[in-house]
């Protein structure tokens, strides 16, 4: 219930709302604390979430005015606590989301032409809304504080829950894999050079634009619709090969040496530095796998599953010797769940539709300790990959349980609890919060009930 806040902040960015503010009369809607809740900054939200595809639940002329003054609540005990948000975090943020919508629309140009406003104007009011979102994250973290849940407690939780409701958890695996880059000729990496020191030669002359090549060659698709530019980026966000060369350029009008990282080889040219952060384009050219050698690669493999079934050595030795994979090599082929959204992030456990594509299909057929047959697939860097499968476990889907499913049980319980120390802290800050309701809603169904003090 509570955590509806964070989703919100992204509606109260008002900058794709201009031309229906111009329409809108505005007036005092409500007063929280010293603040003025205007019917501008509902009708901002309302045409934002309308944009976003976000479904209002209720009546729009309750629920925005309601979240726009829980967040002010946190924003105002914020104040008074002195919580100071991470500005470089923010900056982050704001180009990330930045990078992202320019992607979106297509550049900078059609991005400040849709939402009427130059960039600069665009960002600092970004900047506003993240800043906000960071303060009362950190709010909220100050008032729930260390949270402990006891096994005890979940059990409990668990007891209490009535079991024609208990959620469907489906069918989840652990998986193990093994896999080799196929070898590349040195007459392709020669070629992809030649081409990249080509492009350098026309731009130096003044024959093409940097972003025109971009646009044209680059295997990058999603830099490319915009001429190459990545947007502003710390050393954090880049590969180092890349961040190092890109950091030390300082002529716009250069091109850099050429730059080998795991994505393929790359040119760069600087747009403009900005502190600890840079903004530059790239052109990007994957070396091509010849069928050739991903027959040998498939060859080789195949044998090596061979020896793994008649006992030779193990599944988990063979991938510490010989699999290319360096996030899965160290840890017996263990892939784990990178995905923030999924109830198993940060664990060796994947729904099935988490994994790729696929090595899902491979998972599918097999049961615990089966080795899948070699197979071939592009991977999220998009390199091509020769890959044998082995399933660590499988637990099908069923109802949730403790025995199968005690960490996300926990999860849940943890999320009410603290649900319910912030539902508190609102009603007590409701309390000692001069707020003043306009009329018009007076009989809302609120999911806080004590904006509307009774005499």
């Amino acid at each position: 219930m509570i955590r509806i806040i964070c989703g919100f902040f992204i509606a109260c960015f008002c900058v794709m709302t201009l031309h229906a503010q111009q329409n809108v009369i505005d007036e005092v809607l409500w007063i929280v604390g010293d603040d003025a809740i205007l019917r501008s900054d509902v009708e901002n939200v309302r045409m934002q979430m309308q944009y976003d595809g976000e479904r209002i639940q209720g009546d729009p002329e309750c629920v925005i005015p309601e979240r726009i003054a829980v967040k002010k609540l946190y924003l105002h005990q914020a104040k008074l606590d002195s919580i100071v948000p991470n500005e470089v975090q923010i900056a982050q943020s704001v180009d990330m989301w930045i990078n992202y919508v320019m992607n979106q629309i297509g550049s900078r140009e059609k991005m400040e032409e849709y939402f009427g406003k130059s960039l600069p104007t665009i960002r600092d009011e970004r900047r506003e809304v993240v800043r906000d979102q960071q303060i009362v994250s950190e709010m909220q973290r100050s008032i729930v504080g260390d949270l402990k849940i006891t096994p005890s407690e979940v059990r409990a939780f668990y007891d209490k829950w009535p079991q024609d409701s208990l959620p469907f958890v489906p069918t989840s695996v652990e998986v193990q894999i093994l896999s080799v880059e196929p070898k590349i000729p040195f007459e392709e990496t020669d070629a992809i050079k030649a081409r990249l020191r080509e492009f350098t030669d026309k731009i130096n002359k003044g024959e093409m634009e940097f972003s025109t090549l971009a646009r044209l060659y680059s295997e990058d698709p999603e830099s490319a619709k915009r001429g190459g530019e990545l947007g502003f980026l710390g050393k954090g966000n880049l590969l180092p090969e890349f961040a190092n060369v890109a950091f030390n350029l300082n002529d716009p009008k250069k091109v850099s040496k050429i730059v080998e990282t795991e994505y393929g080889f790359h040119i760069i040219q600087l747009i403009e530095k900005r502190g600890d952060r840079v903004n530059c384009r790239h052109i990007l050219l994957r070396p091509k796998v010849s069928e050739k050698e991903t027959e040998i690669a498939m060859s080789k493999l195949d044998s090596l599953r061979s020896d793994i079934i008649d006992g030779k050595f193990s599944f988990e030795e063979a991938t510490a010797v010989i699999s290319t994979d360096k996030e899965t090599r160290n840890n017996k082929g263990i892939m784990v769940n990178n995905n923030p959204e999924s109830s198993y992030y940060g664990t060796s456990r994947f729904a099935m539709h988490e994994l790729p594509q696929e090595i899902a299909r491979q998972v599918d057929a097999l049961q615990p300790g089966e080795f899948s047959p070699v197979f071939h697939m592009v991977n999220e860097k998009q390199k091509e990959i020769i890959a044998i499968i082995k399933l660590k476990s499988r637990i099908e889907g069923h109802k949730a349980n403790l025995t199968d499913d005690f960490q996300a049980i926990k999860a849940i319980v943890e999320e009410r609890k603290k649900d319910e120390v912030l539902l508190d802290w609102i009603k007590q800050k409701q309390q000692s919060t001069y707020i003043r309701v306009n009329k018009e809603n007076a009989d809302c169904d609120f999911v806080y009930p004590g904006w509307i003090k009774k005499n």
